[in-house]
């Protein structure tokens, strides 16, 4: 259990605004956040993945201690047409690291990957890897949606993270080739997203009518656990630890409660058969595309 509980990473959309389609909690609380990553210390979890687009997430974990994290944020989209890209990064990564009061960070991320296929992108990268040589980030990479674009972005340049959606039914990762293709240049792997944003979490009943196209999938998924006796948050997290591949598992927490449950699940972690529930289908795995739902 003490090495599964390494591998998590406190992801903190929910420190800075409400977040998921199963939060019944709204934003976490200052005191819950501050009960969540003392407790996070204490099981050995030390990094801390957030974004400028996290609403207040970055100012609220700069109120908090987080000297002891290993801490990675995004960079927000750069707007287009913009004439001084390099007096933008810099501001947005000071500004940065003053909301989140440090002094350094372990990773920079690109939260869209087409900032760096557009005809600033060399650039971009290059100022980047200035952020590195000057010891003020350890890593650079990017989050993506889908490994179809890594072909393509990793011809091009060299990342130290790569960050990408993958759970049960998600397993474009692995299908692809790209799980294995990653560690074996040496990438370190960082997954979000193995709740589907709590909707793997949910009862059958609560699953909102705008997934109805895929009930036949919720309904095999809810049929399996109640046969093989075990939590969807079990599963969840025994599939995406059962890969050694994977460095970092990025589980996003609505309240110390639910992250205490978390915890304990890990402690019921087994190695078994999983379901073969997997889709392809980006309108399903892309919260994004939810709205249009």
């Amino acid at each position: 259990m003490e090495n599964n509980l390494k591998r998590l990473a406190i992801g903190t959309a929910q420190f800075g605004m409400s977040y998921g389609i199963a939060n019944k909690n709204g934003q976490v609380k200052f005191n819950e956040a501050e009960k969540i990553l003392n407790l996070a210390i204490k099981k050995g979890i030390s990094t801390i993945d957030t974004a400028k687009v996290y609403g207040d997430s970055e100012k609220e974990l700069g109120k908090l201690n987080i000297s002891q994290f290993d801490v990675i944020t995004k960079l927000p989209e750069i707007p287009k047409r913009l004439e001084n890209v390099e007096k933008w990064l810099n501001h947005n990564f000071e500004d940065s690291l003053s909301n989140l009061e440090v002094e350094k960070i372990d990773g920079l991320l690109f939260h869209n990957t087409n900032d760096l296929l557009s005809s600033n992108g060399q650039e971009i990268y290059e100022k980047l890897l200035k952020f590195k040589e000057s010891e003020r980030i350890k890593k650079i990479g990017i989050s993506i949606y889908s490994p179809e674009i890594l072909e393509h972005i990793t011809s091009k340049y060299d990342f130290d993270i790569v960050q990408a959606p993958f759970n049960i039914i998600d397993q474009r990762l692995l299908k692809s080739g790209w799980l294995k293709k990653l560690k074996d240049s040496g990438t370190e792997v960082h997954i979000r997203s193995i709740f589907l944003q709590g909707l793997l979490l949910m009862s059958l009943k609560d699953v909102p009518d705008k997934f109805n196209n895929w009930n036949h999938l919720f309904h095999s998924w809810s049929s399996w656990l109640k046969n093989n006796n075990i939590s969807a948050l079990e599963t969840c997290l025994s599939f995406s630890m059962s890969f050694p591949e994977i460095d970092k598992v990025i589980i996003g927490v609505d309240s110390f409660k639910q992250f205490l449950m978390i915890i304990d699940s890990l402690k019921n972690y087994t190695q078994t058969d999983f379901p073969l529930f997997e889709c392809d289908d980006d309108n399903l795995l892309n919260p994004s595309n939810w709205k249009d739902l």
